[in-house]
């Protein structure tokens, strides 16, 4: 009697389960199957994928492969829910039975399906599917309903976002926790960027210089830097098909900081820098009053007959006489507009700069209290949480409490320690920026042309960034207003008046010059008023404030 041909089916859903060797002990159970049948092995096909998932490209090439034969091929499995765990493949697994293509043995129910099975192996075989389709739906449901409970309770369930690695505690219980190599240097990306005086391409070369790579070892590009600085879960929340959830892992900033850096993205939302990997120092920071576009940049060089060669910078925008028509200022003629105006910030006067620094010592003895005070009363709560937590779990050691009563009042405690963490790590960090804030106020009142002349470009646009809230060239004429409390600092009576023009952004409140000559229209603030209007902590404007020492 000739031997019927066969081929072999040993499936497992993933690569967990290839590593408990299932697929080995199928494959073993299954050739003894087919020796003891006379059924003559042709191949034998070890899967892993899943049967509810996908395409099954590994399955479909088993029945390809079983299709070329003109006699009927035997496909030998462990069981139905190794060949389906749905009625997706049963039309295409019913009609080649029926054609008489191939028969379906399973081993472990003893059952044989061909072309004149009984209606009551059919309906067995029908069964075994529906009920494999039924586990699987019920697991299916059991794990949306434990990820709707997670992302309630704020754990987060899928790979950890750069900066974060995935582990587990002593349970086995998955965790998030900061990854100390790359998490100090997103840390810092979200910082700079927020000061507004770098792109996005200048921010890629920033860490790669910091030594940022992604988990495989690949340098960020500016695609995948983009969807970092708008990733939320850094702040405390996490979104999830496009649902917002708070999440009780470590953040890595404060939300201030997030927000600062979306406003700051939104406001790049135009046209690439030309010259994006050059540095020139108005590049983003100055528009055109005449056109309303961002002023660019370009070099260009002469070369002489003595073989020497000259290079200047120039900045492209359009002439208020004839917007129509463009023109070209030299970079060094704008730069020198600033230097001057940077050379009229500062305080002079040995009484009244004695006065400011007095100010100074009075708003940071007032923070200190203030932060102080605002601490204890944060870590008090949390050490009290931490005893109610420990009286807790004595009471449930005690037998005064169920599980279901103790779970839900230790995450009640839990919840609200988690938020305290968060708050205490805000005002570390509030404090961190107004201190910079303080100190850049500080060293500017004493020496702002010479911390400007000791600057590199990139410290030039960050300097200008902090010092200016509007930049307009209009011809070759700088137009701006300066922030708080620069405004002041400039505006000595015993210097040159100036004459004010319009402000194009006036929601900031901050006066705007020329430095064309004329009468002051607007009443001149004095220092007082000026640095009540730099607030000490979580101020808008914020992360913008760093110390150029």
């Amino acid at each position: 009697m000739e031997a019927t041909k066969a081929v072999i089916l040993a499936r497992v859903s993933s690569p967990e389960q290839e590593e408990g060797h299932s697929i080995d002990a199928q494959r073993h159970r299954l050739q003894e199957y087919c020796s003891r049948k006379n059924l003559d092995v042709l191949k034998t096909f070890e899967i892993i994928e899943s049967s509810t998932r996908g395409d099954r490209k590994r399955f479909m090439e088993m029945i390809n492969y079983v299709r070329r034969f003109k006699e009927p091929i035997a496909i030998v499995a462990d069981k139905v829910d190794r060949v389906q765990r749905s009625f997706r493949e049963f039309p295409l697994l019913d009609d080649l039975i029926q054609k008489g293509s191939i028969e379906l043995h399973f081993y472990s129910e003893n059952t044989i399906i061909h072309k004149e099975s009984r209606s009551s192996d059919r309906t067995m075989w029908s069964m075994r599917v529906l009920l494999a389709q039924s586990y699987t739906d019920a697991m299916s449901d059991n794990i949306k309903r434990s990820l709707e409970h997670k992302r309630r309770i704020g754990e987060w369930t899928g790979p950890a976002p750069l900066g974060y690695l995935n582990d587990r505690d002593e349970f086995g219980k998955s965790l998030v926790i900061l990854d100390p190599v790359r998490a100090p240097i997103i840390q810092r990306i979200f910082e700079e960027y927020a000061t507004g005086s770098f792109t996005l391409a200048e921010m890629v070369k920033k860490a790669k210089d910091w030594g940022l790579r992604s988990k495989k070892g690949y340098c960020l590009t500016k695609s995948v830097l983009h969807r970092l600085i708008q990733q939320p879960f850094y702040c405390g929340e996490m979104e999830i098909k496009g649902e917002m959830f708070n999440h009780r892992h470590q953040t890595l900033i404060p939300r201030w900081l997030f927000q600062a850096c979306q406003e700051v993205r939104t406001g790049y939302n135009k046209k690439p820098f030309k010259y994006a990997d050059k540095e020139f120092v108005f590049r983003g920071l100055l528009t055109c009053a005449t056109s309303g576009r961002v002023v660019t940049a370009d070099t260009k060089k002469k070369k002489y007959p003595s073989g020497k060669t000259a290079e200047w910078t120039y900045l492209r925008c359009w002439n208020p006489e004839n917007p129509e028509k463009k023109m070209w200022v030299r970079e060094d003629d704008i730069v020198q507009q600033v230097e001057d105006i940077i050379s009229r910030i500062g305080i002079h006067k040995k009484e009244l700069l004695d006065d400011t620094i007095e100010y100074l010592k009075e708003i940071n003895t007032a923070k200190k209290d203030q932060h102080t005070v605002e601490l204890s009363h944060l870590k008090k709560e949390h050490t009290e949480i931490q005893a109610r937590l420990d009286r807790l779990m004595d009471l449930r050691l005690d037998g005064e409490l169920s599980k279901e009563e103790f779970e839900a009042k230790k995450r009640r405690l839990k919840d609200r320690q988690y938020e305290l963490g968060n708050l205490l790590q805000t005002y570390d960090r509030a404090d961190d920026e107004f201190t910079k804030r303080l100190e850049m106020l500080l060293n500017l009142t004493y020496q702002a042309p010479k911390i400007w002349k000791g600057s590199t470009i990139s410290q030039k646009r960050e300097l200008v960034n902090f010092l200016f809230a509007n930049l307009k060239l209009e011809g070759k004429t700088l137009c701006y207003s300066l922030r708080k409390p620069f405004d002041a600092l400039v505006l000595d009576p015993e210097r040159p008046e100036w004459r004010r023009v319009r402000d194009s952004n006036p929601r900031y409140g901050y006066p705007v010059y020329s430095l064309s000559r004329g009468a002051l229209s607007t009443t001149q603030p004095t220092l007082h008023d000026a640095a009540l209007q730099c607030p000490p902590v979580l101020a808008d404007d914020g992360a913008q404030c760093k110390a150029f020492v």
